[in-house]
This record gives structure tokens, sequence and C-alpha cells, in this order.
């Protein structure tokens, strides 16, 4: 069941090194403690190889790029290769500039990534080398939809095969395929897409798993997903009259906090194709 995996995450406290965007740096690392994991910061090329080295897992999101940080993406991510450890890709905004394009596709041209986690838009810009996104948002005509979800169950199976790696697509509907199977998700609330940084809070959250949980990685990346949607659902219904998305984003990281095993495995919402 998926709630071991958390078991495991918070038994191994699995050290995770983030390059991630500096929007949402700190939400990621309260999500990280919150699952039971220990987060550490660092994007400067001269730093990256050290920290990687003494991590578990690496999360290289590229939310807000610049020279120097992709630098210490490569430079870490082939350290990380090196080592044997976690590697997940959180492609932001991939098909919104051609910045953003090429550095996530020449990332996947020349590092082996253990996952990657995006919306509907980055992966296909991914697939295809190319691609449109609305900002960091997946554009509408991408959307996964009961209508429209065999044929994405088909393409993230295809792409996670042909990548070799866990592909998570996270939307309305998740979907987290290693290539032979696919877990149809549905836990998640619509208001958690007026928060910022939910998408790379998760990433940091999959990688954990992923550390903690090194022989069931596609189980481990699909309970990261449930865990998160679920806290959605759990921080939503302890909103109070008055709170907004600032109050609705801790309480989401407080339901993380106090999730337990028998609450994921009740809670979780999935089908396996």
């Amino acid at each position: 069941m998926l709630g071991s995996c958390l078991d495991n995450v918070r038994k191994n406290v699995p050290l995770v090194h983030n390059i991630t965007n500096y929007v949402t740096v700190n939400d990621v690392a309260n999500v990280l403690l919150a699952c039971g994991g220990s987060p550490i910061m660092s994007d400067e090329p001269e730093d990256v190889e050290d920290i990687t080295s003494i991590c578990g897992g690496l999360n290289i999101n590229i939310g807000t790029l610049n020279k120097s940080s992709i630098e210490g993406m490569f430079r870490a991510g082939r350290k990380a290769n090196e080592l044997g450890h976690t590697l997940l890709l959180d492609p932001v905004g991939a098909g919104a500039s051609a910045l953003r394009t090429d550095t996530a596709v020449k990332l996947m041209d020349e590092l082996k990534f253990t996952c990657i986690r995006g919306n509907i838009s980055e992966i296909k810009t991914l697939a295809l080398g190319s691609g449109t996104t609305k900002g960091v948002d997946a554009d509408v005509a991408d959307a996964v939809t009961e209508d429209t979800l065999d044929s994405a169950v088909k393409f993230v199976k295809d792409f996670a095969g042909k990548a070799n790696a866990i592909v998570a697509i996270t939307g309305a509907i998740d979907l987290v395929s290693d290539g032979e199977k696919c877990y149809v998700i549905r836990n998640g609330r619509p208001e958690m897409g007026r928060i910022t940084g939910t998408g790379c809070q998760l990433s940091g959250l999959t990688t954990a798993f992923l550390v903690a949980n090194p022989d069931n990685k596609l189980e481990a990346a699909a309970a990261a997903v449930c865990t998160m949607g679920l806290a959605g659902e759990i921080g939503w219904s302890n909103m109070q009259e008055g709170d907004g998305n600032s109050t609705y984003r801790n309480r989401i990281i407080d339901a993380i906090y106090n999730m337990d095993s028998e609450t994921l495995d009740n809670g979780a919402k999935y089908e396996i194709r």
C-alpha cells in the first residue's frame, strides 16, 4: 500500500538537494520537513557538487533560470548520476520561452533522470522538443480530462518508456507511469491552482519519496502525488471564514505534517491501468 512509502520517508529522513526556483524555495523546504525529509538548497556551481554528494536525491526545477543556476544544474546532475542518486526534473514553464525549453531538453539529453514531473503541456514540450504553455500553467487544449484520459495514459506510458524514467503528469487528473503501468490519481482540489508552488512542492516531496523507497519507485512517486492531493483536500476542509490562499498554503503543509500511512491509504483515490 502507498502508506508504507510515507512511513519509509519518516523512518529514513532522506536528505534532498534542491536547485529550485526562488518563488517557492521556502515552501519546498517546509514541505520536505513536513513529510519527514531534510532539505538543502544550493545552486552555486562551485558548491553544488559537494552538496549533492552528501544527499540521497537531487531535485532540479527550472522555474527561475539564470546562467549560473543552469551551470549548477548540469554540474550537480552529473555528480548525482555518477553517484547513482535519485534525480528529478521539474521542467517549469517549458514551452513558454526558448531558454526554458532548450534547457529542459538539454538536461534530458545529458542527464539520466529517475523521475520527470510536470503538467501536461510541459511534458509534451519535452516529448516533442517544443510546445506552448500558458505561463507555467497547462494549456487548456492539453488538459487531461475523462474524455482524453485514454490517449493521455498512452502518451505518458510511451514517454516514460522512451525517457526510461518515471513520468508524473499532474493536473485535475494525475498520471504516474514507468512505461508499463500507470497510476490514474484523482486526489486534490481545484483551489490548489490558486497557490503558487504546489507543483514545486510536489517535486521536492516526490524526490524524498523516491530516495526513501529505492525498490518501489513507481509506487513511491504515486504515493507522493496522492499525499499532495490528499493534503489539498484535508487543508481545504479545515478552511475557516476569512481564510484565503495564504492560509490554504499553510494548511496543506500542516496536512502533510500530520499525515500518517492509514490516512494516506484510506484517502488515496487511484486506479492502475
